[in-house]
């Protein structure tokens, strides 16, 4: 991946950068590469989260459809003292 230096940045918008940062948990680097996808109109490609791919390809759960699944398999969670006699 490429690499960019930049210079010449104005005090204020670096100690904004800095500020967005801290308060969102995010890097340095994520900030200012959302900030730059957002105003190219790329934003939505890095809304992608990582495990994407994995999920297309394995498929992926609904919560009703994870709740459902966790609904039908209750009665396995039970032990029927008699069989184990």
């Amino acid at each position: 991946m490429a690499q960019i230096t930049l210079r010449g940045m104005a005090p204020e918008i670096e100690q904004k950068i800095r500020r967005i940062s801290r308060e969102t948990g995010k890097s340095l680097n994520r900030v200012i590469l959302e900030m730059i996808y957002n105003y190219t109109g790329f934003n939505k490609r890095e809304q992608i989260s990582p495990a994407a791919s994995l999920r297309k390809l394995a498929g992926g759960w609904s919560d009703k459809d994870a709740m459902q699944f966790f609904e039908s398999i209750k009665s396995c969670h039970q032990i029927d003292e008699s069989m184990w006699r």
